[in-house]
């Protein structure tokens, strides 16, 4: 079983900054794809980011130049650095990891953290 948790969500204000932590955990040696979704309001979830274990990553058009997405393969863990954050940011943020390559779509992904809300006020 593995287990993903996220962390560092919270409220601040348009063009401030946060990062997100994700561990994944449990009876796993390596993961492909660690990624970060997110779900506003009303809203279908949408992919923000994912960085495979080889060091390849993806954006959202939406956050290109002001998010980063990182990793540290030895701990399973993956970062997301949200800089210049707009109100329409706001939203609950997903960790996402599989041990395959799983992509963007979101129905490749095997597991999932709980979500951590990220809420920018204008």
């Amino acid at each position: 079983q593995v287990q993903v948790v996220e962390s560092g969500g919270g409220l601040v204000q348009a063009g401030g900054s946060l990062r997100l932590s994700c561990a994944a955990s449990g009876s796993i040696s390596s993961i492909d794809t660690m990624s970060w979704y997110r779900q506003a309001p009303g809203k279908q979830r949408e992919l923000v980011a994912l960085a495979t274990s080889s060091g390849n990553t993806n954006y959202a058009d939406s956050v290109k130049g002001r998010f980063t997405i990182s990793r540290d393969n030895a701990k399973n863990t993956v970062y997301l650095q949200m800089n210049s954050l707009k109100p329409e940011d706001t939203a609950v943020y997903y960790c996402a990891a599989d041990l395959w390559a799983a992509g963007p779509d979101a129905s490749h992904y095997d597991y999932w953290g709980q979500g951590t809300q990220v809420t920018v006020s204008s």
